[in-house]
């Protein structure tokens, strides 16, 4: 598959609201944009079209705060040798450690992150990815539904100073939208020497192209790649 022939990595994502995969516009619950239905089948069917990790996102855990330990067991065996990277609902290192254990190979941790990363950073090292889920210039926390309290720069210096190695860099007014991604944003964030895995607004091919040269590590496909 086209997609996943290219030097940068591309992740598809799999977002799951209740027991189906959907995409949202915007990061807005109400606005289901796509939908799949069958999550596990779905994460199957890009592993077998060459995908080499699957990016898993419990949305009912990012808004609830309860992570889904049976879910990331499910998806990760589908999709095994691929390896799943697994986001929603972590709100501790035991909730962390659980879907690590549960075969997720790393963790995506926003809104326990903050304003403080390093403890997360000491524990978990390579096996953490911290969330920069950006709205109007500012990192959004709890599904992307309240504020952090933090710009974008000042994420950034707490990553930097927690010895965070990587983060996951999502721009939410283009996410599900297949408006192009915020190239601007990412070269912003991958300046600073942190690893970006960029997420939002992918369209096509070209645009993975146009944020591994902005110095994106690997980049975050949804909406895209359920198109004809």
């Amino acid at each position: 598959m086209e997609w996943f022939e290219r030097s940068i990595e591309v992740i598809p994502a799999v977002d799951v609201l209740g027991v189906e995969a959907v995409r949202l516009g915007r990061g807005d619950y109400d606005d289901v944009v796509e939908r799949a239905h069958d999550p596990v089948a779905l994460a199957r069917r890009w592993a077998e079209a060459g995908a080499a990790r699957v990016h898993l996102v419990d949305l009912d855990g990012a808004r609830s705060g309860q992570v889904r330990p049976e879910l990331v067991r499910e998806v990760a065996a589908a999709v095994a040798p691929a390896l799943l990277q697994a986001s929603g609902g972590i709100r501790s290192l035991e909730d962390a450690r659980t879907l690590l254990a549960a075969g997720a190979d790393r963790v995506i941790v926003g809104t326990a992150a903050w304003p403080d990363p390093a403890p997360w950073a000491a524990a978990l090292g390579e096996a953490l990815l911290v969330a920069l889920d950006v709205r109007d210039g500012e990192v959004r926390a709890a599904g992307w539904t309240a504020t952090s309290g933090l710009s974008v720069d000042d994420a950034v210096a707490r990553c930097l100073a927690a010895g965070v190695a990587r983060v996951h860099c999502t721009a939410i007014e283009r996410d599900g939208t297949l408006a192009g991604p915020d190239v601007g944003l990412v070269a912003r964030v991958a300046a600073s020497g942190l690893r970006v895995v960029a997420a939002g607004g992918v369209r096509s091919p070209k645009d993975v192209d146009a944020l591994a040269a902005a110095g994106a590590e690997a980049v975050v496909v949804g909406r895209a790649l359920l198109r004809p």
